[in-house]
Parts: C-alpha cells; structure tokens; sequence
C-alpha cells in the first residue's frame, strides 16, 4: 500500500491593507500629531513661555506685599480708592499671581471640572486654532468645514460650562481673588511705595504682555 503525499505547508498570508502588520492610526489621533507640529503651536508655546518670563521679572517682593506694618483703615471711601489704584499699579503682577492661585484653588477643589476645563481648551487648540487648514476634521466617517467644526466647539463649551460646574467655579475664584486683592489694596498703604517712569510705562503695558500671546502668529507681536 503505498504512503499518502506530504501535506504542502501553509503559508501565513498578509493582508495589504494592514500596512506591514501595524494598525493604520487614527483620524483623531493624525489630527492630533498635526496640531502638535505646526509652526503655530510651537510659536504658541514660545510666547507663552516668554510673556510669563518677562511678566514675572516685574513682580515685587512678596515680603513688601505683606508687609503688617504698612497696613492701616483707610479714613474715608475716596482714600480707599487712592490706595488701591496705586496699589494696583505698583503690585500689578503680584495681585494677577493672587488671583490666578484664587483660580486654580477653586478648580483645583473640584477635578472633575478642571478635567472638563482642559478638555474644552483641548479640543478648541486640536480642532480649530492650531489645526492645518488642510487637514479636515474627520469623525465617524464624515468630514466636517470648519463653519461646522467652530459651531460644534461653541455649543459644546456652552453645554459644558452651564450645565457643570465650571462657570461658577470660574467665576468663584475670580470674585475670591479679586475681592483679596481689593482688600490688601485699600488697607496697604503706598506711601513708602515709589512707582518710578519706567515703571509707569510697563504698568501700562502689562495688560498687552499677558495677552500678547494670544496674537496670530503672522501679525509679528
């Protein structure tokens, strides 16, 4: 009786669509790497990191803002309002450090709301600000304009501002911080407090220091 051939041995066979074994990335996160490597980005986190340097440069000594024996009642309304707005321009920086911690406490006491907070910043950076203008937003296979993207991203902010926590917790810490550094404002007094020339003009520029961030990036701010 003769012996039954030799089975021929299988070979594994490759799909083509699969790219050499590894799985094609997704739309999200292509979207993502695009955003991440645009010029606008990395120029975005360049200002970023220069305004909060040159910012912080013209702070004051937090001993001088604590300072308890230069802390007084203010004998009328009229002089409260003079001490703070000469406080307000010597201290500057150091009041915007006292509310933005006012800020970060009340978002800081709540996570799940600091976690919408930064999805909602997420997907306005990744979806609309610094995204390519040739690269689409794709979700569950459709491709969206950007009229449709930027309606989507505003009515998901409201939806998510107004029916979490987030707004009031935003406007809690700011009202926190503000009221603290209403306070140490009218009840410090600034007469041993000297606000030279130059520091005039950079107390008038403060304010476009802190946005000038938020320039585009080919308006060369």
């Amino acid at each position: 009786m003769a012996a039954a051939p030799t089975p021929q041995p299988l070979l594994p066979v490759t799909n083509p669509s699969s790219g050499g074994g590894g799985s094609a990335p997704s739309a999200g996160s292509g979207l993502t790497d695009s955003a991440l490597a645009t010029p606008a980005f990395r120029l975005f986190l360049s200002r970023v990191s220069d305004t909060a340097r040159r910012s912080l440069a013209d702070r004051r000594p937090w001993t001088e803002l604590i300072d308890r024996s230069a802390i007084s009642r203010p004998d009328s309304l009229s002089e409260a309002t003079s001490r703070l707005r000469r406080n307000l321009g010597y201290f500057r920086v150091n009041y915007a450090a006292v509310v933005a911690f006012s800020l970060a406490a009340s978002l800081l006491a709540h996570p799940f709301s600091l976690l919408v907070l930064l999805g909602i910043l997420g997907a306005w950076c990744f979806l609309y600000v610094f995204r390519a203008p040739d690269q689409p937003v794709v979700l569950f296979g459709r491709t969206f304009t950007d009229r449709e993207t930027l309606l989507g991203l505003v009515v998901s902010s409201l939806l998510a501002f107004f029916l979490t926590s987030v707004a009031s917790l935003i406007i809690s810490g700011l009202l926190v911080g503000g009221a603290l550094v209403a306070v140490h404002g009218a009840f410090r007094m600034p007469e041993d407090l000297f606000l030279d020339d130059s520091s005039s003009v950079s107390s008038g520029n403060t304010s476009h220091r802190l946005l000038s961030f938020l320039a585009s990036p080919g308006s060369g701010v």
